[in-house]
Parts: structure tokens; sequence; C-alpha cells
């Protein structure tokens, strides 16, 4: 498992299922304890005890399977409150705090703001501490990718990307699966003269060798070499055979339909 310790954030990754990150956040300050988005309750119990943790909080960015599947086992097994945003549509399994754009989270003596981020899903959201230069985003957006259109608009994660890009650009973006080898592949296909994706994927290929996770990413190489966060880039645009003056979320929905039918060889 690989740990990052931020200023006040003890970020403690665990790889589960084919390719899901499960994050577990200690606040070093005061050893209160959040687990975002369980996939399954095993690895996180394990890590818990092992630390001699109680975890505190469940915090969830959307509803889906492999992201909710361990809620109620872990909230009867620790006693924890899980947060999340729900909709009659989208409900998050044993959901105690509903949360909006602008909430905050407190986790002893570290702060995480709500970020409404729809898309992927209509009622997706991201947990961001600016103190730690961290954001959990769920399947918003990936390490030089962005997740699919299952349940919001293409306009919807357009707009939701470029409020991530507006965040502060040291900022280490935590996506919830190791997709970075084959998101890569695309983007090499529309932005095949970027020197700097071309080097990125060099070292994602020798990550992933090694076993390696390529995640988290820090979001300045991502708006370099992300070609979902580069929608104004005219090379992009001319390899896509896309005429100037084209708005930028018609050059996204075009990228994401590509990215829908595109198979790594």
């Amino acid at each position: 498992m690989k740990e990052i310790t931020p200023s006040s954030l003890e970020i403690i990754q665990i790889p589960v299922l084919r390719d899901n990150y499960i994050y577990l956040l200690l606040d070093v300050a005061t050893g209160s304890t959040a687990v975002v988005d369980p996939a399954v309750e095993g690895p996180v119990l394990k890590e818990l005890s092992e630390r001699g943790l109680n975890l505190s909080f469940i915090l969830n960015t959307h509803y889906h399977s492999d992201h909710v599947g361990a809620n109620l086992a872990l909230k009867a097994a620790t006693g924890c409150s899980i947060i999340g945003k729900s909709a009659s549509e989208e409900m998050i399994p044993g959901l105690d705090v509903r949360v909006l754009e602008g909430d905050w989270v407190s986790l002893g003596a570290s702060r995480l703001k709500v970020l409404e981020l729809p898309g992927h899903t209509r009622h997706h959201i991201a947990f961001w501490s600016e103190a730690d230069a961290a954001v959990f985003v769920g399947d918003t957006l990936f390490a030089l990718g962005c997740g699919r259109l299952l349940g919001g608009t293409a306009l919807d994660l357009f707009q939701s990307l470029q409020k991530l890009k507006d965040l502060p650009s040291e900022t280490l973006v935590y996506c919830a699966h190791e997709y970075t080898q084959s998101n890569g592949a695309f983007a090499l296909t529309v932005d095949p003269r970027n020197e700097a994706l071309a080097l990125r994927m060099q070292r994602v290929r020798e990550a992933r060798k090694l076993g390696r996770p390529t995640v988290p990413s820090k979001l300045s190489l991502e708006c370099a070499t992300n070609p979902f966060l580069r929608t104004d880039d005219p090379f992009i645009k001319a390899t896509l055979g896309i005429p100037h003056g084209v708005l930028e979320e018609d050059v996204f929905r075009h990228l994401r339909a590509m990215k829908d039918d595109f198979r790594v060889v």
C-alpha cells in the first residue's frame, strides 16, 4: 500500500478489486478517521485494526456499487456515520448526513469542502481539503481521463471538470480507479505532439510494470497532459479536424464520444 502524508491528513491508499482505490483519511492531530468510497470492507477493517483506529465517517462521492459496497458492513462494524449526496434515483446505502455544494465535513482538525460535480452521475460530489492540497474526486476526473456519462450530461461533466481545473495547481487528485495507462493510450491519439504527455506515459508504463500506482496525480500535470482538461488546445482541435470557433463544451462532447468507442489494441 502507498501512503502519502500531507500537512495534517495522513492518506492511506488501499487498492481493491481489479482497479479500485479506497482512501483511508487519518487526521493526525486527533486520530479521527474517514474512508472514501469503500468498495469492500475487509481491507479497510484490516487497516483500521493494524493501526488501532476506529472509523468515524464514510465519505461517498456517488452511489455506484464499487464505491458504496462496504457501507453497511463498515457501519455495522464501527458505528460510523455515512456522508454523501443522495436523490431518489441514486440512493446511497445507510446514508446519515446529506451534503451539498459548499458544505464542510470536519474530520478532527481537518476540514473538507464539498464540491458538486455532476456528469458521471447526476449527483456526484467530491471532497476537497485546501489545507492538504488534496481532492477526492471519485469517478469525475481520472489520471489522463474522465468518467463516463452514466446519468449526467456531457455539459454537466465539462463544467465539473472546469470547476476542478480552477483548484490550486499543486492539488493532488485522488481518483477512484487505476485507469491511467488505458486513458493515456487514448490521449496520445488525440494529442500526439504533446511532449509532456509522451514523457508521462513513459513513466506510467514503467510504474505499472512494477505494479506501482499512478494515482494520485498533480492537477498541474493533468492540465498539461489530460485532453479532457485541454479542450481549448488548438493542436488537439486540429488533430480532431474541429474548426476554429467551436465551443469548448462541444470539443469535450466529441472527445468523450471518441473515448467511449476507443479500444486499446
